[in-house]
């Protein structure tokens, strides 16, 4: 037997097989970078009444992507519909072992609807021991998720483990067939409707929208850069006098450079970011007026877990009035999430940096402002206010004693005495106030000083 001629046999069948997949691997990594492994993987399946399953539906291997080394698992759809075997988990698992050992980050190519019909208790094993490896790697390196298409069932949970996850427009992600979710509802839905980036705006996941996988590569190069390199030669800006005019959310993202939003299909009002300021890399927090519920103190939360697992820099950007008065907020997890946030604001060990732009009252103030829960350096905006109600409602118990006094003029009298920042800064509390046009001046200073 002409053992040469059977091997490239062999391999042809595996590059027909997973043509498709590997067009994407082609287009995600660099020129010729993608070195595969674990490339004859098979196990036999009675169900489908065949021998071999060539490629186990999945392909992975090593491969640079814009010079960074990353690991590479990309499920075949074309073998089974991606479904995931035992066989498929372990060869998963193995990528990931090797990932974890050599420090390097893993970006998965997720396709799949399901698991594989007929392996019982044996993929399921599988599942958990992949899930495990996952989350064991989760703040060692990072993990990124580029969804296909379809993404259904474990994969999914699997996807969910994942640092950054990005979707495509045709994608859709389901803890279950979308089918039976929407019959479950009673209405007749599109997968996208069901697990798409819009219809998942409650589901809290890093998610980012990209055209292709092209995109995703894109953003995934200027994600390595913020994450691996530290700081990059950059002059102090001039200051920005137009900051003196209006302060709001979009002039705020503005002060940050190359920044890349996560998540931002969810709570909107809670801008998340990567930039970097004066060259710095860090992980920003935008809030545009905020009143606190269970979604956005767990979106604050896992952004600010993201920065303490790899070391960067929280800087905040405070407008903020408190949690929500309403019945529903005061029925959920929104206590329970506050207390994960404090907690993983107390493991962060690099700066923290609280910059008061709007309000910051009640809570609000006491969360993402005070030097009490580990703030190493806050200041506040001339304009901004800092107080233990909002001035209305201040106002009618701070001087309530007053009982013929003008409504109107008590609140500007709360706003004007009792909610200036200035007031804050004299009890020590604030490191300063200062006009707006030079807030990236103060947040430069501070990131180099506390380095």
């Amino acid at each position: 037997m002409d053992k040469i001629k059977q091997l490239r046999e062999r391999k042809e069948r595996l590059k027909a097989l997973g043509s498709s997949v590997r067009n994407e691997i082609s287009l995600l990594a660099d020129a010729d970078s993608f070195v595969e492994l674990a490339a004859f993987s098979f196990s036999k399946n009675a169900f489908y009444d065949e021998a071999d399953a060539d490629g186990e539906g999945v392909v992975t291997g090593f491969a640079t992507v814009g010079g960074y080394p990353f690991y590479i698992v990309a499920q075949n759809f074309a073998v089974r519909s991606g479904g995931l075997s035992k066989a498929n988990c372990d060869k998963i698992a193995k990528t990931l072992s090797a990932a974890e050992k050599n420090n390097t980050p893993v970006i998965y190519l997720l396709h799949s609807q399901g698991v594989q019909v007929g392996e019982g208790v044996n993929v399921l094993e599988g599942i958990a021991q992949l899930l495990l490896k996952a989350t064991q790697l989760k703040g060692t390196v990072p993990q990124f998720a580029i969804l296909e298409g379809e993404v259904y069932g474990s994969a999914a949970a699997l996807a969910s483990v994942c640092d950054f996850v990005f979707f495509q427009k045709e994608s859709a992600l389901c803890t279950g067939s979308p089918l039976v979710l929407s019959a479950k509802a009673g209405k007749n839905l599109k997968k996208e409707e069901v697990g798409g980036y819009q219809a998942l705006k409650n589901a809290g996941l890093p998610a980012l929208l990209v055209a292709d996988v092209k995109e995703a590569a894109v953003k995934i190069m200027e994600i390595s850069e913020l994450l691996n390199t530290a700081v990059v030669d950059e002059e102090l800006n001039e200051p920005a006098p137009a900051l003196n005019a209006a302060v709001n959310a979009e002039a705020l993202v503005s002060v940050l450079e190359k920044g890349v939003e996560i998540g931002a299909n969810c709570c909107p009002e809670v801008k998340t970011l990567l930039a970097r300021a004066g060259g710095i890399a860090v992980a920003a927090i935008v809030f545009d007026g905020v009143a606190l519920n269970a979604a956005n103190v767990k979106k604050i939360r896992g952004f600010a877990e993201l920065a303490c697992c790899y070391s960067l820099p929280l800087v905040l950007f405070v407008d903020c009035v408190g949690i929500e008065p309403s019945l529903a907020v005061n029925d959920s997890a929104v206590l329970k999430e506050i207390a994960e946030y404090l907690s993983i604001l107390d493991a962060i060990d690099t700066a923290k940096i609280s910059v008061v732009t709007g309000k910051a009252v009640g809570i609000g103030y006491s969360l993402f402002a005070a030097k009490s829960v580990g703030f190493d350096y806050n200041f506040a905006l001339a304009s901004a206010q800092i107080s233990l109600f909002e001035s209305g409602a201040g106002a009618q118990i701070e001087f309530a004693q007053e009982k013929h006094a003008d409504a109107g003029k008590l609140a500007k009298l709360y706003a004007d005495e009792t909610a200036d920042p200035v007031n804050a800064a004299k009890e020590g509390y604030l490191d300063d106030v200062i006009e707006p046009q030079f807030i990236k001046q103060y947040l430069i200073a501070a990131l180099q000083t506390l380095g």
